[in-house]
């Protein structure tokens, strides 16, 4: 099973359809089973076309890429976490071609206050694989020291939803850099998950942000921010990062992750 993540910083990039069709150029070429994103935005004011998706979501869009290149078997989960830049619906996406069995959409922030730009939803959706259900969460959490939105509890809510899946894979940003000992990484560590670029065999360095972005303003550092986690220990063949630079072409101010993972179905007995 292949799977992606990426924080897309969707609208805010410079030559943004071209910056789509590489994302969804490299989609049909690895042929991901799910790929979670973040910050997948719409403008608040367009029309709706299908229940709370409008026209020009992001993830609609690259839908349509895809459509472009013959790829029409991928369906789209998205809900809105928050307003940003005020004319953004900014939410969160899950993307996969298996038979979809649930869908999931909560909040984990204490606010829930749409308009506020802290406030923190996730968005999931429960496949059939191999016949046996699997869950797969798109996250995108505060920060550890934030007096508000503490990370602590954020973590707290979304494990208390997601520990009703027997497997599960939560993807995304962490907003926590996994180098920092006492931290946001340390704690989900110490919450029984496991980190596939830990488990994996064959990895890079897994740094996913390189400089200040928003929400890092002061970062002079290389960091691992964007993770893949699971719940229980599974063979992580490789994990990568993608579109740095090396591995295809820059696409946000995140870089992507992908790993490879057997489930073969005795391993969902």
């Amino acid at each position: 099973m292949k799977l992606l993540t990426l924080n897309c910083h969707s609208w805010q990039e410079e030559n943004q359809i071209a910056k789509i069709k590489i994302l969804a150029k490299t989609i049909q070429e690895k042929s991901y089973d799910v790929i979670a994103l973040q910050e997948v935005s719409q403008l608040v004011n367009e029309q709706i076309i299908d229940g709370n998706i409008k026209k020009g979501n992001f993830g609609l869009v690259l839908l349509n890429e895809l459509q472009k290149l013959g790829v029409a078997d991928y369906q789209l989960v998205w809900d809105f976490s928050h307003i940003g830049y005020e004319i953004y619906e900014e939410g969160l996406a899950i993307l996969t071609k298996h038979p979809i069995l649930e869908t999931y959409s909560f909040f984990v922030s204490g606010n829930k206050d749409t308009n506020y730009w802290k406030t923190r939803k996730i968005v999931g959706a429960n496949i059939s694989y191999h016949d046996k259900p699997i869950a797969f969460y798109s996250c995108h959490l505060g920060w550890w020291h934030d007096e508000e939105e503490p990370f602590k509890n954020q973590v707290d809510s979304l494990l208390k939803f997601v520990q009703k899946d027997e497997v599960y894979f939560l993807m995304g940003d962490f907003n926590n850099h996994a180098f920092v000992k006492g931290e946001g990484y340390d704690y989900l560590m110490s919450r029984g998950l496991y980190d596939t670029f830990n488990l994996a065999e064959e990895k890079d360095k897994g740094i996913t942000v390189k400089g200040k972005i928003a929400g890092w303003d002061q970062n002079k550092h290389d960091l691992r921010i964007d993770f893949i986690l699971t719940s229980q220990p599974r063979r992580i063949k490789n994990s990568n990062v993608i579109f740095n630079g090396e591995s295809k072409s820059v696409i946000s101010d995140h870089f992507g992750v992908e790993i490879e993972v057997e489930l073969e179905k005795n391993d969902l007995e």
